[in-house]
């Protein structure tokens, strides 16, 4: 079972797949582990795939500290290198968005191009107004709270099993890892949470961007926000918050026809 051991934590990955085509990296949200990947994973055979576990989560050892964005990203960028990779497309989903976008902004020379699922990023006034609210309810009741967040209506078009797998994978962490994580994706100084940071990070993005938006009005302000170049977004109406594992063969076509483009 391969690891990447630093100083300061054991990183629990896997790298399967071809040994020719483009690297494809897969980044799980918040409260999630790599094994979500493993229906997308299986349709890129002309990939090489690096699925992680993020610290603190999966398989991975939780340090004390560390887990902003920018402490995740900086986690695969070492992961990356231990693998003598050529530029990655990064793929992110919900949490793993803002890792990804953090790692091309850090480390911009090991990143060909983003794909971004259901971003954890662009919140209107009305969600940031309910987050702080959210965020001392994760404190009072930790992993009490994730688990119903989880099964919540947010994720209602998502299947009951899927949402069942996440919960029983969030009932399994630290609370206060999901605390730290969750505080900096949105209440941090230097969080991209909003739409107003997460539109000034994005634009200073030289690299492709696919988006895939599951609602028609976070579709529209993305078409708004990333309109540069090869950069594309896509809209999965209908579809819940983990699209990754509910529509894998749609998706497996959607980045494959966008990345074969780009060469």
């Amino acid at each position: 079972m391969p690891y990447l051991n630093t100083p300061e934590v054991r990183l629990h990955y896997t790298d399967t797949g071809s040994r020719w085509g483009t690297p494809v990296l897969l980044v799980h949200g918040w409260g999630g582990d790599s094994s979500e990947w493993l229906p997308l994973a299986t349709l890129l055979p002309a990939h090489r795939v690096v699925t992680v576990d993020l610290r603190g989560h999966g398989r991975s050892s939780t340090p004390p500290s560390g887990y902003a964005p920018a402490d995740f990203a900086g986690d695969l960028a070492d992961l990356l290198v231990q693998l003598d990779l050529p530029p990655v497309i990064a793929v992110g989903h919900s949490m793993g968005a803002q890792v990804v976008v953090a790692l091309v902004a850090r480390h911009p020379a090991a990143v060909a191009a983003l794909v971004v699922l259901d971003p954890a990023y662009g919140a209107d006034e009305a969600e940031m107004l309910r987050i702080p609210g959210e965020q001392r309810q994760l404190l009072a009741e930790g992993s009490t709270w994730a688990v119903r967040f989880a099964e919540d209506a947010h994720v209602a078009a998502t299947p009951a099993a899927v949402r069942r797998h996440h919960a029983q994978v969030m009932a399994a962490m630290d609370p206060q890892v999901l605390a730290a994580a969750r505080e900096a994706l949105y209440l941090a100084p230097d969080a991209i949470g909003s739409r107003p940071a997460a539109e000034a990070a994005l634009r200073a993005l030289t690299c492709p961007v696919l988006t895939v938006m599951t609602s028609r009005d976070r579709a529209s302000w993305a078409r708004r926000t990333v309109n540069r170049g090869s950069s594309h977004v896509e809209l999965f109406e209908g579809c819940g918050h983990y699209l990754h594992e509910e529509h894998p063969e749609e998706l497996a076509r959607l980045i494959m026809s966008w990345a074969g483009a780009l060469v």
